[in-house]
């Protein structure tokens, strides 16, 4: 065994999961497509450790404890276990950008834990295989272990649910403008009680047909009909989450105020649309060509931008945190 470093991009989610069905093992009520968002990183050590006498996880400098020590460990000791041994790990992250504001954080976090803790364990495994180790802390991590366009398929085992990429046109042509809105989420409870909704089973009965027609719009190139779909999804899991048992409301009034910029730029002509996950924060999705006048528009609203590409799959690097 060695050490190893990772190197994985946080997701934006395009058609979202949302509740577990089996919340130990992560797996989620229906299919999911999202895709990475670039520069933004998470940077992973990982090293199994003979002379340790327990694990020590550290991320952004502070060690873990309570529900994210559990979440880490349950992507550990998944390891562990096809490594077949019980020695104890040192991990360390840090994330290039701020967490737990509805950027994605937990998808690369468990991503290039994931990927690192296979490198120093000296697995020989696949992408999607990893993806299935990832998915034990976030559900999101697993297509962000595959990178880009990715798509995790529902199922009740490794073998089905697991993430693939999706090979798109639209790769090299999408820019997000990311404005940044910092109101603290609770994802994981939002998942808890997803299906107390009365909106739940309405979101269920058109996720499948929604995830057949972005797959379409994707491998056509088809950029006004992927993220319309997008924008739309975002609706939807809004409203499940605001009818739940919590009455989670997410969005502040920045974040609705880039909707309306976005809809006034759609209406002169600009190929300009929102998308939010479970957090204040939007990502407004547009072409290379726009991408310049429509930051500087939602920078207008008063909000800290950042103009993201996509990014590609988790990977191993040089450069160790320690």
């Amino acid at each position: 065994m060695k050490k190893a470093t990772a190197i994985a991009h946080p997701i934006q989610g395009l058609a979202k999961y949302h509740g577990m069905r089996d919340p130990e093992l992560r797996l989620p009520y229906h299919d999911s497509i999202s895709v990475c968002t670039a520069p933004s990183h998470t940077r992973t050590t990982a090293v199994f450790e003979s002379d340790r006498s327990g694990d020590l996880y550290r991320v952004d400098g502070e060690e873990l404890s309570g529900r994210g020590r559990e979440r880490v460990e349950s992507v550990v000791d998944r390891v562990r276990e096809l490594a077949e041994t019980d020695t104890r790990v040192r991990l360390e992250s840090e994330n290039s950008f701020r967490s737990n504001v509805g950027f994605g954080s937990s998808s690369s976090g468990f991503a290039a834990a994931a990927m690192a803790l296979c490198a120093a364990a000296e697995l020989d495994v696949s992408l999607p295989a990893i993806s299935t180790i990832a998915r034990r802390g976030s559900s999101s991590a697993a297509r962000a272990v595959t990178g880009a366009f990715s798509h995790l398929h529902t199922g009740l085992n490794d073998e089905d649910c697991r993430s693939e990429r999706i090979e798109t046109p639209l790769e090299d042509e999408l820019r997000i403008v990311a404005g940044l809105v910092p109101s603290y989420k609770e994802t994981e409870q939002a998942h808890e009680e997803a299906t107390e909704s009365h909106m739940f089973q309405a979101r269920m009965a058109h996720m499948h047909g929604q995830i057949a027609e972005l797959r379409d719009a994707l491998r056509e190139g088809d950029f006004d009909r992927t993220f319309d779909l997008a924008e739309r999804d975002s609706l939807s899991l809004a409203a499940t989450t605001m009818t739940g048992p919590a009455a989670w409301v997410y969005w502040q009034p920045e974040t609705l105020a880039v909707f309306n910029r976005v809809r006034e730029l759609r209406d002169n002509g600009v190929p300009v649309y929102y998308s939010t996950d479970t957090g204040a924060s939007v990502y407004v999705n547009t072409t290379e060509e726009y991408a310049e006048r429509v930051e500087h528009e939602i920078a207008g609203t008063g909000i800290e931008t950042h103009v993201w590409e996509v990014g590609g799959p988790a990977r191993t690097v040089d450069d160790h945190l320690f």
